[in-house]
């Protein structure tokens, strides 16, 4: 069962690397924040759209490994209808997730599929570079964030 649980996982990680969700510039994007990993050469910006304090529609561009950019379309996915403390709570189960390999409790959809991402260290960093993205962006920090 395990190998097919892990086929299904990379499955979806290369589907949404090779057809990402969301992917383009949001024109009326009121919130927005660059993330770079300088070890694998993710580069990738993302924008929000908040209403008050719930994001109203995510997106984002830039370029980067399969892992990097699956998950930055899934959080893409995930975050809209989200508050800023929602995004804010599944950013410490993401983090939590990918560092430990524990899944947290609650329905992380998608998400699920970067648990087996801890066995690979250096593919942590491209996994979560997207959620740091997020929360600057939600913060309105108009800035870079980096994996180092």
């Amino acid at each position: 069962m395990f190998d097919d649980l892990t086929d299904l996982y990379q499955q979806v990680i290369l589907d949404h690397s090779k057809s990402p969700r969301n992917f383009r510039v949001l024109p009326d994007a009121n919130r927005h924040a660059q993330g770079q990993n300088p070890i694998c050469g993710d580069n990738i910006t993302l924008f929000l759209k908040m209403d008050g304090d719930r994001v109203a529609e995510a997106t984002f561009q830039g370029s980067g490994c399969a892992i990097s950019k699956a998950s930055s379309s899934i959080l893409t996915e995930t975050l809209k209808g989200k508050t800023k403390a929602e995004v804010r709570e599944l950013f410490e189960k993401v983090r939590a997730m990918v560092t430990t390999g524990k899944t947290p409790e609650g329905d992380l959809g998608k998400l699920a599929v970067f648990t087996g991402v801890h066995k690979f260290p250096a593919r942590v960093k491209c996994a979560i570079l997207p959620w740091h993205a997020a929360m600057a962006a939600i913060e309105g920090k108009d800035e870079t964030v980096t994996t180092e």
